[in-house]
């Protein structure tokens, strides 16, 4: 099959590798054909890093199952599915309590099978492959995954109808996570840099936007929110800006408020200084949020594919660019280029 290989400079080579088998009775083996440039991926671009090269990238991803094990009756040839690419060794205390998200082995088990989307072919367990209703499109279904993230995050933030929330970075996380919060009730001030991100968010619900770069963003959230703060504040850039955003976020949010942490960091330590007896004595609350799992009974991703179906949320205009597998490298530098090519969600078909 074809498959863009990381190179050593970061970059992408397509090349021809081994079509994945299905290796046991209850997996599952799909066509990938919309697969999602995510933050984490875009930070790696142009950058050397050994233990991703020679390996395929990419988790969030659409596709068409053409070949099942003896054992799979979720889906069957032919049926249409987004694949759920938080995948851990099953066996461990948390993965036996669907708390998989946090699983010790998920990167290992995760790359070697769901989370390979820049390629034609991916295998995985049944579980993770869910059948799409005709009327949603592969497209909107390779930003399942993002929105997964961010309800992720609004769970374990508790947040409730009429709260008044600020969100740092309207990428398609940020984006993402406002449009939920507005979907559950939620009054949303979202801020950026980019002037286009920002025009996208005022015409997906938000009912305010910060150009963070030129205006004071905790002075704006806070007149938004009558002199208090925000109730919740989401961090949603992450990465190089992260020490920057966090203690902007923890500045956002009002006594006993939280802040909860969906934006990424990168491997190693990290150090940003907080005010830690402003934040003891408010009893703000920092929650840190990774990827997403289960809800009580239910499985987000398959929550998020429900709320697509029934046209709660609207992710068709974060889409603003589609490049074909073969052009894979132009789409990671329109991705990083945002501020001059206006990118939000860039997605690839395969």
């Amino acid at each position: 099959m074809k498959a863009a290989l990381k190179t050593a400079e970061g970059t992408f080579a397509l090349t021809e590798v081994e079509r994945p088998i299905i290796p046991a009775p209850n997996f599952v083996l799909a066509r990938v054909r919309v697969a999602g440039i995510c933050g984490t991926d875009l930070r790696h671009w142009k950058k050397h890093d050994p233990a991703l090269e020679c390996h395929i990238m990419g988790h969030e991803l659409a596709g068409e199952v053409v070949e099942v094990g003896a054992d799979v009756s979720n889906v069957k040839p032919g049926d249409r599915v987004v694949i759920e690419t938080v995948m851990g060794d099953g066996v461990c205390e948390y993965c036996r309590v669907q708390r998989y998200n946090i699983c010790e082995h998920l990167y290992d088990v995760r790359t070697r099978y769901v989370s390979r989307a820049y390629a034609e072919y991916v295998s995985g367990p049944a579980e993770k492959f869910y059948p799409l209703p005709d009327h949603v499109s592969f497209e909107e279904a390779s930003l399942i995954d993002t929105f997964s993230v961010c309800l992720h995050a609004q769970h374990l933030s508790g947040l409730g109808i009429n709260d008044k929330v600020a969100v740092i970075g309207a990428g398609p996380i940020g984006l993402g996570q406002m449009m939920l919060a507005k979907a559950s009730g939620a009054d949303v001030i979202i801020c950026d840099k980019v002037a286009s991100s920002l025009d996208l968010a005022r015409e997906l619900g938000a009912d305010a936007v910060v150009d963070s770069g030129r205006e004071d963003a905790v002075e704006r959230v806070r007149a938004f929110t009558g002199g208090k703060g925000a109730d919740i504040v989401f961090e949603c850039a992450g990465g190089d800006a992260m020490p920057t955003t966090l203690p902007q976020a923890t500045k956002m949010v009002r006594r006993a408020g939280k802040v909860v942490i969906v934006g990424g960091f990168d491997a190693g330590e990290t150090s940003i200084p907080l005010e830690w007896q402003r934040l003891q004595m408010s009893e703000i609350q920092l929650i840190l949020s990774a990827s997403f799992a289960m809800h009580d009974i239910y499985r987000e991703q398959g929550m998020v594919l429900d709320l697509i179906a029934k046209g709660r949320i609207d992710v068709k205009r974060m889409i603003t660019h589609r490049f074909p597998l073969d052009r894979i490298n132009e789409a990671f530098d329109t991705a990083q280029r945002k501020e001059e090519t206006g990118a939000v969600f860039v997605a690839i078909t395969i």
